[in-house]
């Protein structure tokens, strides 16, 4: 690799890649692989580093994920994470057995600071554990640079080897120094040059494209998202009018987002590409007329997109390059890098369709993760309320909606959700502002749902019967798992009175307090 890199080697462990990210911040740049990948193929890459994640496995039973031991015999550095630290002193010599207590959340751990991985930190702090087994004896060479009053190997080290072995997860916000421990290693034992950044991210890409495109002629659907639209910006600034972008506005977008896409990436916006919007509301309103079933509702949604879109593509005639906003999250997630379960297929990975005569596939953003598409799009001057706008599902208000999907129903969830974000918003920047800080209560993810529940209600002294609107925020690091966000109470009396004087056909406001798991981020 022409960048300096260094390598996750994934076991299985939920926070693969949150591993990867936590590198990137340190503007060092990570790619994730399984165990599974030739030990050739990782000596070809030249990393600075590697780092074996955590896993649900015990490394000494039978048929347990491992690897090679040459992988800490070639003078690259190694941190191995909790399931990955056992794996390390079981291969090199030491021992791992079940632990006589087990350790989980948040546990205070005792450093020794004279260890590159910890400089600069305090010598006790908080750290997230989650283990059932642990390491009662090092490897030979090994010294203990870290414990708990449970846990007599927090981590150990090998200096003269570069080998380093951490129970915990410093990746994890709940271990308090946990950026600064990956931070020391990348720097401190890789000895990287931090040479990942965005700006030089953007104008490298922009070459890159300008390059293989040549000529030709891109196609892309632009969804109005943040993927698609800084993939559209980056193409933009690539190749100018040799774009064309194609967004077909289904009807199930937020308030306003239609217009709002227009506005900046059509003929009057910042960007030289060519614009086509396509109003398909209608269309998809009779095909979701008397459909409740959810995935069904999902399948129409993607389908009807798939066809709007060839409709379009073949007025266009050929192309020589269809592009797409793949990000690495949907790669891994994808079954296409690291080892975990394909947590779902990505519409956008793994194959072409053909519906479209191209040559080629161009996924400028492919080794992204979401924050740092983020970043891309400010450096592209894509504005920042389009950049930071909260996740969307592709199937739109379509799954925000119980039961049928109605145009009546579509008005009513996108006026419920304006007024439910714009009051969230308004709260969170009145706190900054008085306190300085971000609102500790201040949700990743917050948005209105159209319940199928309706009741009797009393306003202006006449009975309605009218539909429930629910209302859901979550916290969360990696979408994986969330907790219900605990706006203050006076914020969400606020935006139920407005919702029910301003809103036709809502009488009742709910709030969610289901986490994920059990319940999903999404309603459908």
């Amino acid at each position: 690799m022409s960048r300096e890199t260094v390598i996750v080697i994934d076991f299985g462990g939920q926070y693969n890649q949150l591993v990867a990210r936590r590198v990137r911040e340190c503007n060092v740049y990570c790619e994730i692989y399984s165990y599974r990948t030739d030990i050739e193929k990782i000596r070809e890459m030249n990393p600075k580093g590697i780092i074996l994640t955590g896993g649900p496995n015990s490394c000494y039973e039978e048929g347990a994920p491992t690897y090679a031991k040459e992988l800490f015999e070639m003078d690259i550095p190694v941190l191995g994470l909790c399931y990955g630290a056992q794996l390390m002193q079981h291969i090199l010599g030491g021992k791992v057995e079940k632990a006589p207590v087990r350790e989980y959340g948040k546990t205070k751990t005792y450093f020794d600071t004279t260890s590159p991985l910890f400089t600069g930190i305090e010598d006790e702090g908080i750290v997230w554990m989650s283990h059932f087994d642990y390491i009662s004896k090092t490897a030979p060479g090994f010294t203990v640079c870290a414990h708990t009053n449970d846990c007599p190997v927090a981590a150990a080290e090998n200096r003269e080897k570069n080998l380093y072995a951490i129970q915990f997860h410093p990746e994890v916000l709940h271990t308090v120094r946990g950026k600064e421990i990956l931070s020391n290693y990348v720097y401190n034992v890789c000895h990287c040059a931090g040479d990942w950044r965005m700006d030089s991210f953007v104008e490298d890409s922009i070459r890159t494209i300008r390059e293989k495109v040549g000529d030709g002629k891109v196609l892309l659907a632009l969804s109005g998202g943040v993927d698609s639209s800084v993939a559209a910006g980056l193409l933009s600034r690539a190749i100018g009018k040799q774009l064309t972008c194609v967004f077909v506005d289904h009807g199930l977008l937020r308030k306003n987002e239609g217009d709002e896409v227009e506005e900046i990436f059509g003929p009057n916006g910042n960007f030289d590409l060519n614009f086509i919007r396509v109003n398909a509301q209608e269309r998809y309103y009779g095909k979701l007329a008397g459909v409740t079933e959810p995935e069904r509702k999902r399948k129409i949604i993607g389908e009807e997109f798939i066809r709007v879109f060839e409709q379009e593509a073949k007025k266009i005639g050929a192309v020589d390059f269809l592009a797409q906003g793949t990000i690495y999250p949907d790669v891994v997630e994808s079954g296409l890098g690291g080892e975990s379960a394909v947590i779902k297929s990505h519409h956008n990975v793994g194959g072409l369709p053909d519906f479209v005569d191209f040559k080629e596939i161009i996924e400028p953003l492919r080794d992204l993760f979401k924050d740092e598409v983020r970043r891309a799009g400010l450096e592209l001057g894509i504005p920042e309320n389009l950049v930071f706008r909260q996740p969307f599902p592709g199937p739109g208000l379509g799954i925000r909606i119980i039961g049928e999907v109605t145009a009546k129903k579509v008005a009513i969830v996108q006026d419920a959700d304006y007024i439910y974000r714009t009051e969230v918003d308004k709260a969170a920047a009145a706190y900054k502002e008085a306190n300085g800080t971000e609102a500790p209560w201040m949700p990743n993810q917050y948005f209105a749902a159209l319940t199928n529940m309706r009741s009797v209600g009393v306003m202006g002294d006449e009975r309605t019967y009218d539909y429930a609107v629910a209302l859901r925020a979550v916290r969360t690091i990696d979408f994986m798992t969330a907790e219900a966000a605990e706006i203050p109470f006076e914020v969400l009396q606020k935006v139920m009175s407005r919702i029910i004087n301003e809103v036709k056909g809502v009488n009742r406001v709910m709030y969610d307090l289901t986490s994920k798991p059990p319940g999903t981020i999404e309603l459908e």
